[in-house]
This record gives C-alpha cells, structure tokens and sequence, in this order.
C-alpha cells in the first residue's frame, strides 16, 4: 500500500523537543516513528538497517553537489524499507538484534498499512531545507528560547566540536554565518559556544524557511505552554486526523502532572529524550540552573542582528 501523504521531518537543535513532537504527531497512528538517523553515535545511529548511508559528521550537511548517496539512502527510509541483512553484519549483540526486530517490524507494518516516515532528527537540522526539496518532507523545525537551550546544554554537560561543522566545505559555502564559528575552535567556554551554535542555526534556518514553503518554524515554548491548540495546528498541516484518541494521549502526556494511564508506554529500546511530562514546567526551568548573570550574558550573545 502506498503512503496517503509525504514524510515527515522533525528537527531543530538537541534539546529543542524533537523527540517530544515527533511522538505526539505519532499518536495519530498514520507515522512510523524513526530516531535520530543522522545522529553519528549507535546507538540511534550507525543503522544501516534503518539508513543505508555512512555519517561522518554530527549536523551532516546534505545539498545537491553531494546528494548521491544520502538521496538514495533517505528515500528507501521514507519508504521504509528496513536492510536486515545489513544491520545483522554491523550490529550484532543483543540490544541492537531487539532494536532491529522493532525497526524492522514497524517498517514493514507501516508499509503494509500505508502509514508515512516521521523521521525525528537534531542532526538533520542544516540539511532541512534539502529534505523538504528533494525527499519531500513536510519539515517542522523547533526553536527554542535561547536561555532555555543553554541552560539545558549546561545541565547536561554538552558542548559542541565547532571543528565539526568547519569541516564541511559546502555547508560553509552555502552559509557562510557557520565560519563565525571559527573562533570558539578549541574553547572550553561552553555557554559562549552554545550560544554561538543556536544563533548560528537560527539564521541558517531563516534562511531555509524563506526559501522553502515545505519547512514551518514553530516555536517549543509557544507548543509547551498550550500544547493541544499547538499540536491540533500541527496535525493539520501534516494532513494527519486529530482524533479524541490523538487528543486524549496528548493531553495525558503532555498536560497532566502525573500521566494518566493510556498514554505512552516505553520499552527501553527507544533513545528518545522525552517521556511524559508537564510541558508547562519546561517554560520556566532555566531559573533553577543559571545564575541572573549568566542569563543576562546568553541573552546578549544570542541577540540577532536587525533584518
């Protein structure tokens, strides 16, 4: 059976709630939910089962003079054909035999049914305006307030290899605000290099979003703090049916400070970061981890420039 309508892209910065948003639009059970492809590490990553393609870099930047192999690889994804024989030459020990078994059942279910990719992705994040082009993909990109990102990055411990992205000459040709990068190479300053890394991903994704009428820029707390109006708004973009059952798993995962039962049951074989939560106590979170000198300090390093 064929899929009822294109694939779905799910991204924004870590931390931005992908992983919260792909698995509310899979509550309408019309998706087949797909983690973190692109991520460089196994496990989400380093599937050939699930992508048929090699990731060298976290933020792998896709365009035209380099599509070959990810065009290929991608549209066996959206069209979820799972590589069994592949995943069993790479991955073999017990977690990844249980993860195949899920991917691989839940890819060839989905086709049978008819049911569309969601591919929630981080990683895909500079490459977003390639996959609504090429693949398709209706591309939802989740912006977080600046403050807010930072803090979570800090609480966590993360930084991000600038190198990374300087190392990928097209990406710098094609936007050439990641070579603001460059001097943060090698620091340890982690707030200022966090930030650095969600201004320059804004303005990469202004850039995309003006160019692409596939791609919608939705805030993550303007979503948290009324998430069934905002989810509702997103099913109809997506052409998805916004069922009581959609409603009603929703509002337990999302409204109720203790889930109720009927909503969302986890194995332990997803590595998504979301589990069922007040999105509200999200809003106001980064009071508790910084200090009102270091939110002043981020707010002043993020602060774009007037158009």
């Amino acid at each position: 059976m064929t899929a009822s309508g294109p694939p779905v892209l799910v991204t924004g910065l870590p931390r931005s709630g992908t992983s919260w948003v792909g698995k509310m639009l899979t509550a309408s059970g019309d998706l087949v939910y797909v983690n973190e492809p692109l991520n460089p590490q196994r496990p989400p990553g380093r599937s050939p089962g699930v992508l048929a393609a090699s990731v060298t870099h976290r933020f792998q930047y896709i365009c035209e003079d380099d599509e070959a192999p990810w065009l290929d690889a991608f549209s066996q994804t959206i069209a979820l054909r799972y590589h069994w024989l592949a995943e069993i030459r790479r991955n073999r020990r017990p977690g990844d035999l249980a993860r195949m078994a899920k991917y691989g059942t839940a890819f060839g279910m989905g086709a049978l049914r008819g049911r569309r990719a969601l591919l929630d992705d981080p990683f895909a994040l500079l490459s977003a305006e390639w996959f609504a082009r090429r693949l398709g993909c209706q591309v939802i990109i989740l912006v977080r307030d600046p403050v807010s990102f930072v803090a979570s990055w800090q609480r966590l411990g993360w930084t991000v290899s600038v190198d990374e992205l300087l190392r990928q000459p097209l990406l710098l040709r094609d936007h050439p605000c990641v070579g603001g990068l460059r001097p943060l190479s090698g620091s340890e300053d982690r707030i200022a290099t966090a930030a650095a890394l969600w201004k320059t991903a804004r303005q990469v994704i202004e850039s995309a979003s003006a160019r692409s009428a596939g791609i919608r820029v939705v805030g993550f707390e303007h979503l948290a703090s009324a998430p069934l109006d905002g989810f509702r708004d997103l099913y109809e973009w997506c052409g998805l049916p916004w069922t009581r059952r959609a409603a009603r798993r929703i509002a337990s995962a999302c409204t109720a400070r203790r889930p109720r039962p009927g909503g969302f049951a986890w194995t332990g074989l997803s590595r998504t970061a979301f589990r069922p939560m007040d999105s509200r106590q999200a809003l106001t979170a980064y009071r508790r981890r910084l200090s009102p000198e270091e939110i002043a300090r981020i707010q002043s390093l993020t602060c774009l420039p007037a158009a």
